[in-house]
């Protein structure tokens, strides 16, 4: 049977109200350890059940999608790279051993796959946060930055940030990662994640706000 299912591009999920809230309900998030939710599916793919793989695709395919069209400029040629990762997925998920999160493991080679599908193309500039990525970003997430008429000047203040806390903030706003994960990806520790998300966040309020009122 084939090993997943085709790709199909993943429809915005719309902005809601445009609010400026502080960071603190992330960086206090709850500390309670919870199963990864992925993990079963791992195993039941690991013990013969193919069609495991599918519903791992089906869960993943626009987040996975979303995280390589920040690093690819063109929705096809992100849809390429992203099957590419799934494809790479399916032939190392039996190797897999559970050491990090089933997603984050999944998210670590979709950035290999898009980092690898840059150094082949590399007359194509990657687009550090495409219109789609910050449309797409979880409205019922609790960090909302800025309104959607801002979101240039919100790609323009991201792009100025220190390349580890722009990845912490991408992955853990944008991505909708815990900070475990953020760590995982990031390859630091999980506080090491945090303090880098709490600078992030306030030089991009001293940009925002500093912007508005030289406006």
């Amino acid at each position: 049977m084939a090993p997943y299912l085709g790709l199909n591009h993943p429809g915005k999920l719309g902005v809601g109200s445009p609010v400026v809230t502080t960071a603190h309900a992330l960086l206090t998030e709850s500390v309670l350890v919870t199963a990864d939710p992925d993990r079963d599916l791992a195993e039941r793919f690991q013990a013969g059940e193919r069609v495991a793989f599918d519903q791992l695709v089906r869960r993943h395919q626009k987040g996975m999608w979303r995280l390589v069209r920040r690093y690819v400029k063109r929705d096809a040629d992100a849809a390429d790279v992203t099957q590419q990762a799934f494809v790479r997925a399916f032939k190392g998920l039996a190797s897999f051993r559970g050491a990090a999160t089933v997603r984050s493991w999944l998210y670590r080679i979709a950035i290999n796959c898009a980092l690898s599908w840059l150094r082949d193309h590399r007359r194509e500039e990657p687009t550090e946060l495409a219109d789609e990525a910050v449309a797409d970003a979880n409205p019922a997430a609790p960090l909302q930055l800025i309104g959607s008429e801002d979101s240039k000047r919100l790609r323009e203040a991201i792009k100025a940030l220190p390349p580890k806390q722009k990845l912490v903030l991408e992955l853990r706003v944008f991505d909708d990662l815990s900070f475990k994960e953020v760590a995982e990806l990031a390859e630091c520790t999980e506080n090491t994640a945090k303090v880098n998300f709490h600078y992030a966040v306030k030089k991009l309020r001293d940009i925002l706000v500093g912007g508005s009122d030289a406006g």
